[in-house]
């Protein structure tokens, strides 16, 4: 049922400061991964493709919340922000553009989402 896919993708999302919803043979859902993984982010990678018949229905409610269905699918403190290099509007541009602009480590930052770093 629709509510309850929209319930899932929301709790999945409130689940980590920073979600990305990727499909593993995806080459900008991997680069999404490596890139915030070098920004220092803590990413909480949720496979649509594993299994294809859970994946697909909640691919399809991203898509109904966002407007677009394409991966990845890139979430900071609750707040969609597009996919690698791409989005919907100037606020979600994706993260390759949001790191340009100096604008995703503040995000991924205020998210919590940052690893932490070892004490020497």
């Amino acid at each position: 049922t629709q509510p309850a896919l929209a319930k899932k993708v929301e709790e999945l999302v409130a689940s980590a400061p920073c979600v990305v919803f990727t499909w593993e043979a995806s080459p900008f859902s991997q680069k999404a991964l490596k890139y915030l993984d070098i920004a220092g982010a803590e990413v909480k990678n949720v496979r649509l493709d594993d299994p294809w018949d859970e994946g697909n229905p909640l691919r399809a409610e991203l898509g109904k919340m966002v407007g677009r269905t394409s991966v990845p699918c890139v979430w900071i403190g609750g707040e969609y922000v597009g996919g690698f290099d791409g989005g919907v509007s100037e606020e979600k541009p994706g993260i390759l553009e949001l790191a340009f602009k100096g604008e995703l480590l503040p995000k991924l930052e205020a998210a919590g989402a940052l690893k932490k770093k070892k004490a020497d």
